[in-house]
């Protein structure tokens, strides 16, 4: 979905209208200042939808990273277990 450039003078001017045409069409709109993007108008439904889109795409990407996930899951689950019966930790050789 393409957005309409509109100043923010225009913006101003017809903030109501903008509003509404966001809410209920989904319409977006990039405000522009001096012909330069400052900011977006777009619905709260759509934002929404953009920010879950976001994190599910960082978490994906984090995970996807890390190549020993399946054992960082295994120590953390380890220090827990240690933390709830008042272990020390293991003993590591420097």
């Amino acid at each position: 979905m393409s957005a309409s450039s509109i100043s923010v003078a225009e913006a101003k001017a017809r903030i109501s209208e903008l509003l509404a045409k966001s809410q209920h069409s989904h319409e977006r709109f990039v405000i522009t200042r001096r012909n330069k993007p400052v900011a977006a108008l777009v619905s709260l439904e759509d934002l929404l939808m953009i920010e879950q889109q976001e994190e599910r795409q960082g978490l994906a990407s984090i995970a996807g990273q890390w190549q020993g996930f399946q054992e960082i899951e295994e120590a953390m689950s380890d220090i827990q277990e240690l933390r709830k019966h008042g272990g020390s930790g293991r003993d590591v050789s420097l």
